[in-house]
Parts: structure tokens; C-alpha cells; sequence
């Protein structure tokens, strides 16, 4: 089922789903299914998968120049959207990106996705590379989430890159695309990033997941200024608990949103994380208490491979 189906059948009631990473290059997937076992008890009718793009490292050669090579450290995403809908008959939702993919690429790990019947997609442009100040697309790839839009959209309606094919099958995906409730950090403003996240909605985007935040109020906002502006599909509000001290300065820098004063006065504290992951935890609860009292589709949760803070979440309210 797509996304929006699932939303539809749901009735009014908040759904529960997460977000996971693939395991890195050589571990095992017995310990992504350790993460998503117990989180099977509240039902989750989807369940996101990132996409990791190349990285690159830099090795001695025996004549003394360095030799640049690429990496993915992360691979796996559809083969593990396979393994999630086969083990727990559950949809599994691939992340599609820009970053170090050709448009052909892309094309053929959709038409894998359609073969696995995979209904959804999330697209996003990704982040650029440890070595680039700026994004920076592949030779022949897209540059922008919008153009994953149109590829994906176009797809939808049977126009493959090779416009010589006969009677091709329409793929039928249903496209969900990022909302930044404090904005994109690259946007100069809200408003800028709202025009562009509404043209996505006009170009067959049919849901937007929101990046983390950690004040209702700022989702609220967005909610609002989004239907002002004539966005009218579902907004699934993206959550993230804190475990770690670290993360009071790490998530703002990573991720560019604020921490508010009553989270970090609560976590400053903490004499160890042990306490700061309490904090996160109830926190949490409360955040997600508030979200399913104001009527939100979907609680997502970015759970990152850990899946305790947030079965102890989702416990308390599901």
C-alpha cells in the first residue's frame, strides 16, 4: 500500500512508523532486524530506508602520490527494502537521492523497487560530500529533489530515459519530499522554502516528512503556513529522541535547528548520559502526546539503528 493509503485507512488515528540506516559495508543485517523486532509491536505500516552516497579516501601509492577512491560504507538500501517487506510484510519506503547518482542510476534502482513492488518513495536532493562547500550533482544526474520528482513522476507515466521504448509499463509510486519546520538552512527565508516545497506537491509529491525539531510549536507553523500557501497533503512530523550530551551541539550543527531551553536546562543536568537519555525519553512522550492529540497522520520516529529510547516512546503511547 502507499503511504497515503495507509494514512486514509487509518481513519483519524496516528500511525507509528521509524526511520532506519542500513548496516555499514560487512556487518549484518541480523542486527537491523535486532533494532526493528521490537518495534513490530506498535504496528508500523511503513518503515523508511536512508540511501548513503559515495564517499571518497585518499591511499599511498607506492610512488608516492595519493590515489582518490570511492566508497559507499552504507550500501544495501534496496535490498534491505526487500528483506523488510518479505520478513515483516511490512512497506518498506527507500529514500531516493541526487547526490553521487547518474539520472540512469536512479531510473534503475526505481525499476529494481517496482520489481521488489515497492509502492513508495521518498525524495530527497541529499547532502554534499565532507569535501564540497556546496552540493554538487553528478555528471548526467539530478540537482535538485524536484527533478527525483519529475524522474519518479515521469516513470509514473511510462517515459523512461530511453525515449525509443515501446510500450512501456507505468510504474505507480507514491512520492513523499522533505518539510523544514525552521526552514531549509540553505533558504534564505521560510516563504522561499515553502514556494519550492509547494511546487514538489504541484509536481506529484503526495506527502512531506518533516525534518526532526524539538518545539511543537515550530511544526504547528509549518503546518499552518503550509495550507496558506496551498499545501494540502499530509504533513508526517519527524522525531528524533536525545540520548547523549553530545547531541545538544551536534543535532544543531548537523541538522540546523534549535534546541529548546527547557530541553537543554533539563539536560545540562544530567551528570551522565544515562540521565540525558531520560530526559530524551520523556521528552519525547510528551512531544508525541501533543502531535496525537492535535491530530498528526503519522508519528515518525529516526530511531538511527537504537531502538530502545523509542519502543519506551511509543510504548506510552500506542
Amino acid at each position: 500500500m502507499k503511504v497515503t493509503e495507509h494514512i486514509k485507512a487509518s481513519t483519524g488515528s496516528t500511525l507509528f512508523s521509524l526511520e532506519i540506516i542500513p548496516p555499514k559495508k560487512g556487518d549484518s543485517i541480523d542486527s537491523l532486524f535486532a533494532h526493528i523486532d521490537p518495534l513490530m509491536e506498535f504496528k508500523p505500516p511503513f518503515i523508511d530506508v536512508t540511501y548513503h552516497r559515495e564517499e571518497f579516501v585518499y591511499k599511498n601509492r607506492e610512488n608516492g602520490l595519493l590515489e582518490k577512491k570511492t566508497i559507499r560504507k552504507r550500501p544495501g538500501t534496496v535490498g534491505i527494502c526487500a528483506a523488510i517487506k518479505n520478513r515483516y510484510n511490512v512497506d518498506p519506503v527507500p529514500h531516493i537521492i541526487c547526490g553521487g547518482f547518474t539520472k540512469e542510476e536512479t531510473e534503475n534502482a526505481l525499476i529494481d523497487l517496482n520489481f521488489l513492488g515497492i509502492d513508495n518513495v521518498l525524495v530527497l536532493r541529499g547532502d554534499s560530500i565532507a569535501e564540497e562547500k556546496t552540493f554538487r550533482p553528478e555528471p548526467d544526474g539530478n540537482a535538485y529533489a524536484i527533478d527525483l520528482v519529475d524522474q519518479v513522476m515521469g516513470m509514473n507515466e511510462a517515459k523512461y530515459l530511453d525515449e525509443e521504448l515501446q510500450n512501456a509499463v507505468p510504474t505507480s509510486f507514491c512520492i513523499g519530499v522533505a518539510g523544514y519546520p525552521e526552514k531549509h538552512f540553505e533558504a534564505p527565508n521560510l516563504k522561499s522554502d515553502l514556494k519550492y516545497l509547494k511546487q514538489k506537491v504541484d509536481r506529484g509529491a503526495e506527502y512531506i516528512v518533516t525534518q526532526m525539531f524539538f518545539e511543537n510549536s515550530k511544526y504547528f507553523e509549518f503546518a499552518d503556513k503550509c495550507r496558506e500557501a496551498g499545501i494540502n497533503v499530509p504533513i508526517i512530523p519527524g522525531l528524533k529522541p536525545i540520548t547523549t550530551k553530545s547531541h545538544m551541539t551536534a543535532l544543531p550543527s548537523i541538522f540546523h535547528i534549535d534546541i529548546p531551553d527547557d530541553l537543554y536546562n533539563e539536560i545540562e543536568k544530567c551528570k551522565d548520559n544515562k540521565a540525558v537519555k531520560e530526559v530524551g525519553i520523556e521528552w519525547g512522550i510528551q512531544q508525541s502526546r501533543e502531535l496525537m492529540e492535535k491530530g498528526v497522520p503519522v508519528l515518525h520516529y529516526y530511531s538511527m539503528g537504537k531502538s530502545d529510547s523509542v519502543y519506551r516512546i511509543a510504548k506510552a503511547l500506542f
